[in-house]
């Protein structure tokens, strides 16, 4: 069976019109995710002592994603409090906790018996993904990062190199691709929010509409996306079908509030809350 580790980043969204919180974060969402489309997961990262840390681990343990390496430390576990203008999402404010963390050498080698380890760019862990490379596949998430020198020395890692480009036009979208396979990487995937999604390898290239729906929440489809997209690569699905499963389950994600569900009464104080209309 497929293995997947996560590495780096969790939160606990804050909603605060709802009074709700949901854990959350890039690299947890993907182990969710993982786990969900059939891929024994890990996710390792770094919660507080305090009840978002709990909120936080009973989701992982509700969700049956493996936390063996997952440190508990003394301080405040990372929170983003969101907001929402017609159904999109919004980050109104952050503060990073307890998250960023350096890996041991039993995370290495813990992270090595897995078929591919997922990073994403806000997780610090950049110096240190060569190393990872070197053992397993990597999948990275640049998100809305798309400088060339930090891709240029990122995409020769990739397995897997996914980048967020909502806002490009078809043509820049698709240079983004091609110039991030050309910088490297094995697979590329831009995804576009309602535009769909472009993936490609070598000469490959692959497209897909996005699904309709009535969207209630867009956050967590990107990181949907990317491990549908993922598990699909890794079991040698059918590219073209593993984009379709991967747009209609990111569809299916902005049918919910919260990435990944599991909302738990907010214990973050987050203070003063920017103005924001259409909050939900």
């Amino acid at each position: 069976m497929t293995r997947i580790v996560a590495v780096g980043d969790n939160v606990v969204d804050c909603y605060h019109a709802l009074d709700q919180m949901f854990p959350g974060g890039n690299c947890l969402n993907l182990s969710v995710f993982a786990r969900r489309f059939g891929a024994i997961t890990s996710y390792l990262g770094a919660i507080g002592q305090d009840a978002a840390g709990d909120a936080i681990q009973k989701a992982l343990a509700a969700e049956g994603v493996i936390t063996e390496r997952l440190r508990v430390l003394p301080g405040p576990t990372a929170y983003c409090v969101i907001g929402h203008r017609q159904g999109d999402r919004v980050f109104l404010k952050f503060d990073l906790g307890v998250s960023m963390f350096e890996p041991e050498e039993e995370d290495f080698a813990f992270v090595e018996t897995f078929d591919a380890v997922h990073i994403g760019q806000s997780s610090g862990l950049d110096a240190h993904l060569g190393r990872f490379a070197k053992t397993v596949r990597l999948s990275y998430d640049f998100s809305t990062r798309r400088d060339a020198d930090h891709r240029a020395s990122i995409a020769p890692l990739c397995y897997l190199a996914s980048i967020s480009g909502g806002d490009l036009d078809p043509s820049d979208a698709k240079a983004l691709l091609r110039s991030t396979l050309d910088a490297g990487a094995q697979w590329c995937l831009v995804t576009r929010g309602e535009r769909g999604a472009y993936l490609g390898r070598g000469d490959e290239f692959y497209h897909v509409s996005a699904v309709t729906v009535d969207a209630i929440d867009t956050l967590g489809a990107g990181d949907t996306f990317i491990a549908r997209t993922l598990v699909g690569l890794l079991r040698g699905e059918n590219p073209s079908e593993a984009l379709e499963a991967a747009a209609q389950a990111a569809a299916e994600t902005c049918t919910r509030t919260g990435a990944v569900g599991h909302p738990a009464a907010m214990a973050v104080d987050a203070g003063d809350i920017p103005a924001l209309e259409d909050v939900r």
